[in-house]
This record gives structure tokens, C-alpha cells and sequence, in this order.
């Protein structure tokens, strides 16, 4: 018999709380030093840090609730049998925990029914910790967050990234040409987790993105849209990793029409 799967703000505390662990022994690797290597490409970097600290979250997630599915970046996938899962990026943002900038997380979602329920981000370096729980609205620290009330898309502070594969690039830098004349200006973190934390809180009007992973988004995304942000894909449908945005909501239907003009279509 499958165990009831327990309410959202449960499994939200027991993400901070894995997040925080888990953040926390990464900032120490990342001080003793990293030893880097490739996965899908020569700059798409992991690191012995990104595979120690997905073992960490993933044991403490079992310990606490074994019968429960598992999907990390670095392999650490299981089925489960509880109806929960989680969704893993241990070191969202290897680049920049390799090159020692702050903007690198720890991210943990975690979905029922298909469907995200809860999730947190914890940025080591920042000490902050984002959180989310369906229906109960967005923390940072503890302190309920909310996007920005901007209205004029011209005004806005857009942040996005780009993949390690190079042709995708390219229809990148256009998407990004096409609207840097019509935005304030435009963010390349280098952390999808941490861009979507970034509209949830107001540090940035609109974050867009293509070709993510699940776990790039999973607990991000929530925190965005359970802070107040409108999320979905590039086309105002539900929001997917391989189309995404997250807007303060005065401005994600002028930003829609933008995206459609500026886009290449798709593969």
C-alpha cells in the first residue's frame, strides 16, 4: 500500500533542510580545492564536489523518506514507490563554483502526482535560502518574497543563460540581440536556479532560458510562480525546461510577444 504522501510545507522543510546541509558541504570542498572534469561537451564541466554532494542529499533524502523516487544531474536516479520524487541539482551553476563566482546553488524540488510541490535553493555563498511550498508562497531566509510591480517592458532587467552546445548558442545570442535594444538591460548569471530565485525576490524583472534539465528548473520555477511571478513557456502554455520564462506579471505578456518575433524557430 503506498504510503500518504505527507502535505506540501513538510516536504518543503525537509528540503531547506537538505539543501542547507548539502550547500554547506560544498562551500567547504569548493575551499580545499575541486578537481574538474567533462560531460557533454569540453566546457561542460562537473566536478568531484557536484558528485560527493549529490550522494549527500540523496542519502539524507532516503534516510528520511526511503520509499521516495530520485533524479539528480550527476546519475543518482531511482524509482520509488511513495508517488514522491525529487528532483536534484547538487551544484547548480559548476562554472562558476569552479572559477570561484557566487552565483552557484544547490537545488532540491520535489513533485507529487506529477506535479511540483515543494522545493528550495540555497546559494552558499550568499548564505540565502530560497523556499516554496504549493500554496503557501515563497521565503527568502524565512521572509515571504514577492517579483517586481514593473510594468514597461523597456524598463525591465532581463537575466538568461545559455547551453554548452554550440550550435544552440548561436540561436541564443540572436534571441538575445533581438531584444537587448528593447529591455534596461540583460543578466547572464550562469545559474538557472539562481535566475529564477532572482524574479521571485525582484533582483530580476524577467528570466528566460532554453534547453534546461528538469533539475536546472524544478525548484526554481515553483519558487518564481509561488513568490508571484507568472511562468510558462514561450508560448503561454505550461512552463518546460526547454522553454522557459518567468516574469513579474505586468510584464510576461509583452515579453511573450517579443520572444515570438526574436525566437529561431525551434528544432
Amino acid at each position: 500500500m503506498t504510503a500518504e504522501v505527507p502535505p506540501p510545507v513538510e516536504l518543503e522543510a525537509l528540503a531547506r533542510r537538505v539543501a542547507s546541509a548539502a550547500g554547506a558541504h560544498a562551500l567547504e570542498r569548493r575551499r580545499l580545492g575541486v578537481s574538474v572534469s567533462t560531460k557533454s561537451t569540453t566546457t561542460d564541466m562537473v566536478t568531484d564536489a557536484d558528485r560527493a554532494t549529490e550522494v549527500l542529499i540523496v542519502d539524507q533524502l532516503l534516510d528520511a523518506r526511503p520509499d521516495d523516487g530520485i533524479v539528480g544531474e550527476e546519475g543518482g536516479e531511482r524509482e520509488g514507490a511513495s508517488g514522491v520524487r525529487w528532483i536534484i541539482d547538487p551544484i547548480d551553476g559548476t562554472t562558476n563554483f569552479v572559477y570561484d563566482h557566487a552565483a552557484w546553488a544547490c537545488s532540491i524540488g520535489v513533485s507529487s502526482g506529477g506535479e511540483m510541490v515543494a522545493g528550495a535553493v540555497y546559494v552558499p555563498p550568499a548564505g540565502e535560502l530560497f523556499a516554496a511550498a504549493r500554496g503557501h508562497g515563497a521565503t527568502l531566509n524565512g521572509t515571504p518574497i514577492s517579483p517586481t510591480a514593473e510594468g514597461d517592458l523597456a524598463l525591465a532587467l532581463v537575466g538568461t543563460g545559455f547551453t554548452y552546445h554550440a550550435a544552440p548558442r548561436v540561436d541564443q545570442a540572436q534571441v538575445v540581440a533581438a531584444l537587448i535594444g528593447e529591455v534596461r538591460d540583460i543578466r547572464r548569471l550562469g545559474s538557472a536556479a539562481v535566475d529564477l530565485c532572482m524574479v521571485a525576490c525582484g533582483r530580476l524583472d524577467i528570466y528566460y532560458e532554453r534547453y534546461l534539465n528538469s533539475w536546472d528548473a524544478a525548484a526554481g520555477e515553483l519558487i518564481a510562480r509561488e513568490a508571484g511571478a507568472s511562468t510558462s513557456d514561450w508560448s503561454g502554455a505550461a512552463p518546460t525546461p526547454q522553454r522557459l520564462l518567468a516574469a513579474a506579471p505586468g510584464i510576461h505578456a509583452a515579453l511573450l510577444r517579443l520572444l515570438e518575433h526574436a525566437a529561431p524557430t525551434p528544432a
